[in-house]
């Protein structure tokens, strides 16, 4: 199982079909060029591919993944006006964006290009003439919107108006389809269309323009796909997007558009227009091979001796199964058609859907920043990969699968096995073999090996099995199996003791066990090539990698005590995985909240805020003739929120308030040694129980006030709703400090002694305390924060605080 690379993609070495080799060619759907990819963009397409890929490689196939961005069309020339520069400007710069998030997610292409190169107009052109040779290509007059202020034709991207398919009419529908229901549309087909330009009304006009005579294809077309959904075992959702195109009927499709940044039609009557994206990009494939090979026919032209696998989002189904292979079955040439189709659903984030246009979700360059490691990223993505339906990311769920998966079980395992295989058993424990991997006599008859070494091999076996149909989630799912067998039989072998009562029993499950990590490191390199990598090496192995039949490698499985030889010597061994805490979910949570406009817009006006308050506190201090500084009274000051003196304090007493059954009477322990005395209206909202030793949040430099007879010290704020029927506490994390002082980023400033209530400092803030949707509580966008993370309350979002 050492002896194929396999960790990364193939680099400079350009690949070509090998006779008497499973040939197999990858690509995934090329991500447009306009925005930074999501999550949702990632696991729908390249990182499924990648998977596939390395799983590819692994088995010895002879396999090429290419990608690239797809650079023409109206949402270029769309981003370029939004950014005041040229389409290739913004080609440039998005293009290098999207090679650095897919090489830190450790994507292994062999070729990733873009479409805006002479080989795409070649090829493209090319493809075009052929179509024209065999009469598959019409000319039609068609009425398309058209910008008397823009003065020229609206192509669909460059048009929003209301979605006209009943029970959507989502207002913002974009002239080719709708994001809200996925509808496919012709910008006439929009209610009350206008121009993205200029917000005008376009009006209709006619233009010519040519077409794909799809009708005239059909018979083809349907031989290719009843033959090869079924030989390629092709997803249910690719099957049923498919024929709901066939059932509509297939219409002729307009290959051109009035656009100047695209691939020019070479026809004398069409030379001003380019042609329609969706028929070029997936010529996108074939380009990018060319520029990876010279010799792409061999690839691309060779369907007897190569496999052409395809990933991709639900939306891009009909493009890839009806209008490419017409396409190129139109040429009559002997193209390469795709084999197998792997489509996911979609990935909706939090509350809502991920959106490139909108800005919501978690974006490429957003994952890298909150410095979880790439392997947590990629593990979370596709054990919730939206194979069959829509799935959801939430950072709680990426938190338990981190915490409870990776770090418990995974983590768990191969450290418990390496470290005390490193174990110096001089050292005074009297255990280990310093690190020196033990021989194993006999493994063959020992009852509990043999027994896992059958689970193995039959968990490898299903394995592989779900890895060629792609099933790559339940492929996931059985390699993480195994880690759990791992930590079963370390438990059952109780090896701790075989060390003293039975040595040689315990060198075979020791010897049988980090079998069992290098194992993992070879299913788990399609997931996790970095968690791979680091295995190896702690096992102090070479990166290499293989899962081939030609050499045994899967019935080896079998026999994980043969893995890795007898004085074998490992290196120190370190954690895998780290915990992510409570308070960095909430952090991440109200990072995240929102849409890129809106954290762009907080991080503006925290820098401001923070900005505003260090020259309040650079302009508040005044020197003395003894050389002593003094703060400026608050009536001197602007109001700001650090003059709120808002602690973590812990009800220590708590009994109804003698003249009001509204009112609970507090001790609360604020950190000054004496408690404070405390009158709250929360009976009616919070049972008694639950306030005894509970932690909140006080305020408290209130000016004391009498109510009903006793004097209140301080104030415990609470959240509510708009109609004030329900109110909850707002908690601090568990582990905070009591005393300690919450504060908000950018705002440091000493509290006031007391508030002015002249200069309502309490009241001005107050209208701006709020909780969010993540239940975190905020001034403004700021949340407040403690040493042990944020503030919380258990179920009110968008209250009111006081």
């Amino acid at each position: 199982m050492a002896d194929t690379p396999a960790i990364s993609g193939s680099g400079d070495v350009q690949k070509l079909p090998i006779a008497g080799k499973r040939n197999i060619l990858i690509t995934s759907a090329l991500p447009y060029v306009n925005n930074v990819p999501h999550l949702g963009n990632i696991i729908g397409c390249v990182l499924s591919a990648d998977v596939f890929a390395r799983f590819c490689r692994l088995r010895g196939y002879n396999a090429i993944y290419v990608c690239g961005t797809d650079e023409y069309g109206t949402a270029t020339e769309t981003k370029a006006l939004e950014e005041n520069c040229s389409p290739k400007e913004i080609c440039d710069k998005y293009h290098a964006i999207h090679r650095e998030v897919y090489k830190w997610f450790d994507i292994s292409f062999d070729k990733f290009g873009r479409t805006s190169t002479p080989q795409q107009t070649e090829v493209c052109q090319s493809i075009f003439r052929k179509l024209m040779e065999n009469n598959w290509l019409s000319e039609n007059t068609m009425q398309q919107l058209y910008c008397d202020k823009c003065q020229k034709f609206l192509a669909d991207r460059l048009v929003e108006g209301s979605c006209p398919t009943p029970g959507c009419y989502y207002d913002s529908a974009r002239g080719d389809q709708c994001e809200n229901c996925g509808k496919l549309l012709n910008p006439t087909e929009l209610v009350n269309p206008r121009c993205k330009v200029c917000a005008n009304s376009p009006h209709i006009r006619d233009t010519n323009h040519l077409f794909l005579e799809l009708p005239l294809l059909e018979d083809k077309l349907r031989d290719y796909i009843s033959n090869m959904s079924v030989a390629g075992s092709w997803s249910q959702n690719a099957i049923q997007a498919t024929n709901a195109w066939l059932k509509e009927g297939l219409r002729s499709r307009c290959i051109t558009r009035d656009l100047k940044w695209g691939v020019p039609v070479p026809h004398e009557r069409f030379k001003d227009k380019v042609f329609y994206v969706w028929f070029d990009a997936p010529i996108g494939y074939v380009s990018i091979t060319s520029c990876y090979t010279p010799e792409w026919e061999k690839w691309w032209k060779n369907p007897e001796n190569v496999e052409l696998y395809q990933f991709m989002g639900k939306d891009n189904v009909p493009f890839h199964t009806v209008m490419f292979p017409s396409t190129l079955l139109g040429t009559g040439e002997n193209w390469t058609l795709m084999k197998t189709i792997s489509v996911t659903e979609y990935l909706n984030y939090e509350t809502g859907k991920f959106s490139k246009t909108k800005g919501v979700g978690i974006f490429g360059n957003d994952a890298k920043d909150t410095s979880i490691p790439v392997e947590v990223w990629r593990y979370y993505l596709l054990t919730n990969r939206p194979e069959v339906s829509d799935t959801l990311f939430t950072w709680a769920d990426l938190q338990a699968k981190l915490n409870n998966e990776l770090l418990n079980n995974l983590g768990n395992f191969i450290n418990r096995v390496l470290t005390f295989i490193a174990k110096d058993p001089e050292s005074g424990k009297g255990s280990g073999y310093n690190s020196i991997v033990p021989d194993a006599a006999g493994a063959e008859t020992h009852l509990l090996s043999k027994i896992l070494g059958d689970k193995i091999g039959s968990y490898v076996e299903q394995y592989v099995e779900a890895m060629e149909k792609v099933k790559l989630k339940q492929g996931l799912k059985i390699a993480m199996s195994i880690s759990g067998e791992g930590n079963a039989y370390l438990q059952e072998s109780q090896f701790w003791k075989l060390y003293k009562e039975d040595r040689s029993s315990c060198s075979i499950v020791m010897k049988t066990s980090v079998g069992v990590v290098f194992l993992l490191a070879c299913l788990l390199e399609p997931f996790m090539p970095s968690f791979s990598i680091e295995v190896l090496k702690q096992l102090s192995l070479p990166l290499q990698l293989s899962l081939s039949d030609e050499k045994g490698d899967v019935e080896k499985a079998k026999r994980p005590w043969e893995m890795v030889p007898a004085g074998h010597r490992i290196v120190t061994p370190v954690p895998l995985f780290k915990e992510l805490k409570d308070e960095e979910v909430e952090f991440f949570r109200a990072k995240f909240a929102g849409s890129q406009a809106d954290r762009a817009d907080r991080a503006v006006k925290a820098e401001a805020e923070a900005n505003k308050t260090a020259e309040q506190l650079k302009n508040s201090k005044v020197s003395d003739k003894s050389g002593k500084k003094e703060r400026v009274t608050a009536a001197e000051q602007e109001i700001t929120i650090n003059q709120l003196d808002i602690r973590v304090g812990l009800i220590t007493k708590v009994q109804k308030h003698p003249k009001a059954d509204s009112l609970y009477v507090e001790e609360i322990d604020v950190g000054e040694g004496q408690p404070r005395t405390v009158v709250s209206g929360l009976a009616k909202f919070v049972p008694i129980n639950e306030m005894q030793n509970r932690k909140v949040c006080v305020l408290c430099n209130l000016k004391p006030a009498t109510i009903r007879g006793i004097k209140s010290q301080a104030m415990v704020l609470c959240a509510s709703t708009k109609d004030n029927t329900k109110v909850e506490l707002v908690d601090p994390p568990p582990s905070a400090i009591i005393g300690e002082r919450v504060i908000l980023a950018g705002f440091d400033g000493k509290p006031d002694d007391v508030l002015n209530p002249k200069k309502k400092v309490w009241e001005t803030l107050q209208v701006d305390l709020h909780t969010n949707k993540g239940l975190v509580a905020c001034y403004k966008d700021f949340p407040f924060t403690t040493s042990a993370g944020f503030c919380t309350v258990a179920s009110i979002s968008d209250g009111s605080i006081r």
